[in-house]
């Protein structure tokens, strides 16, 4: 695992695909990013004369799916039912092959909390962390953990609803959205250092990017608006490289994940490096991570989108 190699690509025409649906859209917090990423999967796939259309959410899948419209399908589809092991579920039961992980890797992952506690289990090293059940005291966790902390709902992606809390009075905009806020929270001890995110491409961990944003911390803004936040890649050298890269395959591996995705790491001033979550439908939009890796390995957008549906093959394609 020390130079990073894939295997070249199993297939060459397009036609062995068939029919694919580019799933993206949905009813999530994440619609209009996964519609960003849509477009332009469903356009690489296109110029590769893959006979792909875009699908706005489950239900017209399903529809398609039943028309017998569909032979496989690339899921984009960010958060909520993308992700949490429904549309996994589904697919597998009317078997349609998908790409991404399966209905475990899926469902636990979006499930910020059940991903750390199997993380522990396994012996992977991830910050310290409450569980905030509807109605918590907020300030009770934060108590025992001690500021500075990062709350968030432990089933939303992109950064939404994050509340960064230094001090005590910090914690008012997050106890206010708990008020509102049907389902779990976690708070999370806040790591002191640099954040990487290393792309999951079968079984290879692609080079890590160092995330170095302009303002305080990679918030949402951060991540899909502004045009200054710097992605250094590699982002780690030597055998700090290879450390990070096999974390995060054992990470992605320990949770049930197989396919691709995207794992998300801070290094800690003082503990090292520390897990944060896995992303099983990463982003494909300009500003996105797992793209931007693979350029470093000579894959251009076109021939990642072509690698990532490969997976829905059965092994016997490639003979």
């Amino acid at each position: 695992m020390n130079a990073v190699q894939l295997p070249a690509p199993r297939v060459s025409d397009p036609a062995v695909f068939g029919r694919v649906a580019v799933l993206m859209g949905g009813t999530s917090s994440e619609r209009e990013v996964s519609l960003n990423s849509g477009a332009n999967v469903l356009a690489a796939l296109q110029a590769r004369g893959v006979q792909a259309h875009a699908v706005d959410g489950l239900d017209a899948l399903l529809q398609q799916i039943h028309a017998g419209a569909i032979e496989r399908v690339f899921n984009i589809l960010h958060g909520g039912d993308g992700e949490n092991g429904v549309l996994q579920g589904l697919l597998s039961a009317l078997q349609v092959p998908f790409t991404g992980p399966g209905v475990l890797g899926s469902a636990l992952t979006l499930d910020k909390i059940r991903t750390k506690q199997v993380w522990i289990a396994a012996g992977l090293p991830t910050p310290a962390f409450r569980r905030i059940p509807r109605g918590g005291d907020l300030r009770q966790a934060a108590s025992e953990l001690g500021l500075p902390v990062f709350v968030k709902p432990s089933a939303e992606g992109s950064s939404v609803g994050v509340f960064r809390v230094l001090r005590e009075e910090d914690l008012e905009p997050a106890i206010a959205f708990a008020a509102g806020y049907a389902g779990e929270l976690l708070m999370e001890q806040m790591v002191q250092g640099e954040e990487y995110t290393v792309g999951i491409l079968g079984s290879t961990a692609l080079p890590s990017i160092k995330i170095v944003p302009a303002g305080e911390w990679y918030d949402y803004h951060a991540k899909y608006i502004a045009e200054d936040t710097q992605y250094l890649c590699p982002g780690m050298s030597g055998d700090e490289e290879l450390q990070i890269r096999q974390l995060s395959l054992a990470a992605f591996e320990s949770a049930g994940c197989s396919g691709w995705g995207r794992v998300d790491v801070m290094r800690d001033r003082v503990r090292g490096l520390q897990l944060i979550e896995v992303n099983t439908a990463p982003g494909m939009t300009s500003h996105s991570l797992v793209p931007k890796a693979a350029a470093q390995l000579g894959i251009d957008f076109e021939a990642l989108c072509w690698r990532i549906l490969e997976q829905t093959l059965p092994e016997v394609a490639s003979a």
